[in-house]
């Protein structure tokens, strides 16, 4: 069960406040909770609900946060930003809502901090190498919920996840505001979501392109039936698919895990 949501905190309140006028959708309604489960859960039953597009569910901890294929995602108090917004987008533009999302949290991360990230296909923000965040889209005909973890502040980590992530503070080395950080994603994430609905796919892509470059080149394996492929990452092209030259083919991969070696 869901506990009842808390006045948003003002470490949150105020930055969302003075960046309302460039929020669009996602100034007009958050959130905010202690503790759930996940974020994109709450956001999700709202969702079927009849919620608004544009509404915001924060969370300061989660039980059971989760990136793509159900994998755990480690979300204790204090440490992140635990984000989901409900859109309602024309189909023409869900393909490339989650490399939308990917350039306007690294923008927003850019805007609040200065720290320039990576992204890599489809959905993981790196610096260094390592793993900083995740974005994850899940929907139905009528909605997609859209969720963002971020790792903000240095925590414990389980061994097998501490040589591969980092957060936005260990990078810099000095605390930043997670209240401007999440006003400014947010701004990013509206400013994006409009380009994809007004047609502009191209300045999506091209600045996924920017951002993903250390991608290029990069050997990747996949899963084709019981058999597996591999190649070098080419591109990713218009509509958001992952390009790789596998044995003198340029195999197209819209969806799916792609592990990369």
């Amino acid at each position: 069960m869901t506990p009842d949501p808390r006045p948003v905190p003002e470490e949150l309140a105020g930055p969302l406040a003075r960046a309302a006028e460039r929020l669009g959708p996602f100034g007009r309604r958050q959130l905010w909770y202690a503790t759930v489960s996940s974020t994109s859960d709450v956001a999700a039953t709202l969702a079927e609900r009849d919620a608004e597009e544009g509404l915001v569910v924060l969370a300061d901890a989660q039980t059971a946060g989760r990136g793509r294929h159900r994998r755990t995602w480690i979300s204790p108090p204090g440490a992140g930003l635990y984000t989901s917004v409900v859109l309602r987008p024309p189909s023409r533009v869900v393909p490339l809502l989650t490399l939308a999302a990917g350039v306007a949290v690294a923008e927003g991360i850019a805007a609040a901090t200065g720290l320039q990230v990576e992204l890599k296909w489809p959905n993981d923000l790196h610096v260094s190498g390592r793993k900083l965040g995740g974005i994850l889209a899940e929907g139905t005909p009528a909605h997609v919920v859209l969720g963002v973890g971020l790792n903000v502040r240095s925590v414990q980590l389980p061994a097998d996840l501490a040589s591969s992530a980092t957060s936005i503070e260990t990078e810099l080395g000095r605390a930043i505001d997670r209240g401007a950080l999440l006003a400014e994603s947010l701004a990013a994430l509206a400013g994006r979501y409009r380009d994809l609905q007004h047609g502009r796919h191209r300045a999506v892509v091209s600045a996924w392109r920017l951002r993903g470059r250390a991608s290029l080149g990069r050997r990747v394996e996949w899963d084709v039936g019981q058999t597996s492929r591999a190649g070098l990452v080419e591109q990713v092209d218009d509509d958001g698919a992952l390009l790789v030259r596998s044995g003198g083919e340029l195999v197209r991969i819209v969806s799916g895990e792609v592990r990369w070696i």
